[in-house]
């Protein structure tokens, strides 16, 4: 792994004994002596730490917010120009075929958009938006911070312990909040479907911060393994396997992403990569969706499992993108793609394991209920 990247936090995953695994061109901890399971479990009922400084951090600047808005709003089919000052929200950069290029997450600071963009294609999300935006509005990379995430219910008893100020925040609120005397960058969200916080930090400060979060006895060091499940379970879709290039929102479930003001009618119709087919897939609907799944046995289905109507016979009708075993679900859990007519909730399907079909369940998402401060 010596040609890998390594984010501010390396020294501390090593000491707290880490399994290091190659991921997005970094080093990063697959688990901890904890173990993936008890790492998943600890998250959902009380607080896990995760490393998440593989991500890109990106800042756009402009003459004021409406002129950063409405530049980027030519790349997504999001409504960005009616985002509040000190409100995050969720987005999809889209392709000229309708297709995901990636999905980020972003916010309004008053005087320019901070964004979150995945670590695999944050070379390419930076180039596309230099290209768009630029000279007009100015893309700036931060290389000088990590980030880190603190997820699970207990997670505002922890951090409001370090700022008072953290308790005061709902899902997606942002601020700057003085943790550990750093000014970091915190937003009231994350990937678990639990309640918790995304904290920007000096890359200088990141370990002291990480200590002072893993000093309360809520909190266990959490790796991509559990990452993984959780965000499985809260049917989260992960970048490069449930949406891709190829995949449109629509298909994707992902409809609730784009606002009323830039669908067919709205105020700002269009005016984004691939608008043609995406508003056509709102309107007339898709020949397939991504759906929940649950395997009727004791084995996982995972990635690339093909899916079936009939127990024997017939032509494939879906397939598997993510898949596992669910902790908190105590059994198998999966997502994928169906045709639509397979789609509804309660039909019964035939994934094709190791030469055999085996039952499974069309159901709905998330696994888990959601656990969001509103």
């Amino acid at each position: 792994m010596t040609d890998l990247a390594r984010t501010p936090l390396y020294d501390l995953h090593t000491a707290l004994g880490a399994k290091l695994v190659p991921f997005a061109g970094y080093e990063m901890p697959v688990q901890y002596p904890l173990g993936i399971m008890k790492e998943h479990l600890h998250t959902r009922e009380k607080a896990g730490l995760f490393d998440v400084s593989h991500m890109g951090q990106v800042i756009l600047r402009g003459a004021d917010y409406d002129t950063i808005a409405r530049a980027f709003e030519t790349l997504m089919p999001v409504d960005v120009l009616g985002l509040k000052e000190g409100r995050q929200r969720y987005g999809l950069f889209t392709n000229g075929t309708g297709g995901i290029e990636d999905d980020l997450m972003f916010a309004n600071r008053g005087d320019h958009i901070f964004v979150v963009v995945n670590a695999a294609c944050k070379g390419a999300d930076i180039a596309r938006m230099r290209e768009a935006l630029e000279p007009s509005v100015t893309v700036e990379e931060i290389t000088d911070r990590a980030l880190i995430a603190l997820q699970g219910p207990a997670s505002e008893n922890v951090l409001s312990a370090l700022n008072p100020g953290a308790a005061d925040m709902r899902f997606m609120d942002v601020a700057t909040l003085d943790l550990c005397g750093s000014d970091c960058w915190v937003s009231r969200s994350g990937y678990t479907g639990e309640d918790g916080f995304e904290i920007s930090v000096p890359s200088d400060q990141a370990e002291t911060l990480a200590k002072a979060l893993l000093e309360h006895e809520n909190v266990e060091a959490i790796g991509l393994g559990a990452r993984d499940s959780l965000r499985l379970e809260a049917g989260l879709c992960l970048y490069g396997h449930d949406i891709d290039a190829d995949t449109s929102p629509i298909e994707a479930a992902l409809s609730w992403a784009i606002q009323k003001v830039r669908r067919s009618g709205g105020a700002r119709e269009g005016g984004f990569p691939g608008a043609d087919r995406i508003l056509a897939d709102i309107t007339d609907g898709t020949g397939r969706n991504r759906v929940g799944l649950k395997p009727q046995g004791r084995a996982p289905m995972r990635e690339g499992v093909t899916l079936y109507a009939q127990a024997d016979g017939g032509q494939p009708i879906g397939k598997i993108t993510s898949g596992g075993f669910g902790p908190t679900v105590g059994g198998p859990v999966a997502m994928g793609y169906v045709q639509t007519d397979h789609c509804e909730t309660g039909t019964r399907l035939y994934g094709e394991l190791r030469g055999k079909r085996q039952p499974l369940e069309v159901c709905a998402l998330p696994f888990t209920p959601s656990n969001f401060k509103r």
